[in-house]
């Protein structure tokens, strides 16, 4: 049970389009803040770091505080259920990919 929570959790909060372009911006820096998060976003300070709530909730984000600064990482952990989720369907892949490796010794010998 706890493992669909998880996979739940993770897939409700990068399932809003602006809460995964923040969490992009969130994994290509080493830490961000707020204030530099919502710099060019097009979205209010508030809306942010309710974003950044569901974020570290999924345990998706981390948050350093540092006077009056919070600092957010990405945690590449938080992604774990996502990808054992997804490894369940490699095998669907591999099929579809050894098909179509054979089809195209077939078309060009």
């Amino acid at each position: 049970m706890l493992e669909n929570a998880s996979i739940n959790l993770v897939m409700r909060a990068l399932s809003d389009p602006t809460r995964r372009a923040v969490f992009e911006r969130v994994a290509q820096a080493d830490e961000i803040t707020v204030v530099e998060l919502t710099r060019g976003s097009g979205v209010t300070q508030g809306a942010i770091s309710q974003h950044l709530r569901s974020l570290k909730r999924a345990g998706l984000v981390l948050e350093r505080p540092q006077g009056r600064n919070v600092f957010y990482r990405a945690e590449p952990k938080g992604l774990a259920p996502l990808f054992d989720w997804m490894s369940h369907y490699g095998v669907f892949w591999r099929e579809r990919l050894a098909d179509l490796h054979i089809l195209l010794k077939e078309i060009d010998p």
